[in-house]
């Protein structure tokens, strides 16, 4: 059973994807940037658009049946490696004790005012 969830977002009709894609016990997060979907505004800093992201990630994941505690992977693009000591803490906040499998890269967004799009895929845990 394929599940396909939507933040409302613009560009996910534009560019034809799906915020996240559930697929079994399987759930599949596209790369999220710091965007307030609510006012599709942009805060300046990284450590807001971090939280952003987090939040919205955090809903997509419910919103499929997930928990952020059944993250299993991570994938971090940032614009800046003065970032990285940034959003280490606030990561840590949220996947301290999930420890996802995680990667961290340094490269340019599809827009300038996006410093962080994080990415994640979750297994559902079996109790």
């Amino acid at each position: 059973m394929r599940k396909l969830i939507s933040t409302g977002s613009p560009f996910e009709k534009t560019a034809g994807y799906s915020r996240a894609v559930v697929q079994g016990d399987w759930c599949f997060v596209s790369g999220t940037t710091g965007y307030d979907y609510a006012t599709m505004t942009m805060p300046d800093t990284v450590e807001a658009q971090t939280r952003n992201c987090l939040a919205t990630i955090g809903k997509a994941l419910k919103d499929g049946g997930f928990d952020m505690a059944d993250v299993v992977r991570a994938h971090y693009y940032i614009t800046d490696q003065a970032f990285v000591d940034v959003v280490f803490p606030i990561l840590g906040e949220t996947f301290g004790d999930i420890r996802p499998a995680a990667t961290m890269i340094v490269c340019q967004l599809n827009k300038p005012e996006m410093k962080i799009e994080i990415e994640v895929t979750a297994l559902r845990r079996t109790v």
